[in-house]
């Protein structure tokens, strides 16, 4: 049986947002709706859930969430923000023991995804599971257990990994194969995103 009440879900917001001027993308609004509220929509079955981000963490205070900055410094990336809410967890005493990471600059997510990823991860007996579209893997769409967060900072503090497949090559991966239009995982990258996501929106 698929229990999502396993799962929680973290949101990575801790990117800085470089081809965007510095805005925070999870904060975008994109057919009147911020991407962070889309993916919150998406996520709603979801009991618990964090939100990971860096600087002035008051700018997240409405939605209600925990917010969590990075534990390792200097912008390490996704797999630092991963960790963060792997560490979270294990100090919330929730009974979730997998985390589903979420980038938070795609606003089209399917309300299945942890569904599908829990699916896949149970028919193959792996470790790991990520989303796939179009023949491309999305690392960062993921479920990742809480029991292998030592692994994951042993990985960034002593072997300086910062690439997600770097980490995942090291144990079992289940894949699973997501389809539709717009792509579930397109992001939101640069203005001329926007407007493309806006015109979906607005047809």
């Amino acid at each position: 049986m698929i229990a999502l009440d396993t799962v929680a879900v973290g949101f990575l917001a801790g990117g800085q947002a470089r081809r965007m001027g510095g805005k925070d993308k999870p904060l975008l609004s994109i057919g009147g709706q911020t991407i962070l509220d889309r993916q919150l929509a998406a996520t709603a079955l979801h009991k618990v859930r964090v939100i990971n981000a860096n600087g002035d963490l008051s700018r997240f205070e409405s939605y209600g969430l925990p917010v969590i900055p990075d534990s390792l410094p200097d912008w390490p990336g996704p797999l630092a923000g991963i960790l963060s809410c792997l560490d979270w967890l294990a100090q919330s005493h929730c009974e979730c023991d997998l985390l589903l990471s979420c980038a938070t600059d795609a606003p089209f997510i399917s309300s299945d995804l942890a569904f599908r990823l829990l699916q896949a991860r149970t028919a193959e007996n792996a470790t790991l599971a990520q989303a796939r579209s179009s023949g491309r893997r999305h690392p960062v769409f993921g479920l990742w257990p809480v029991s292998i967060r030592q692994d994951l900072r042993t990985a960034l503090i002593e072997d300086g990994l910062r690439k997600i497949d770097d980490f995942t090559d090291r144990f079992s991966l289940a894949i699973a194969d997501f389809a539709g239009h717009p792509d579930p995982f397109s992001n939101v990258n640069q203005p001329d995103d926007i407007a493309a996501a806006e015109a979906y929106f607005d047809s």
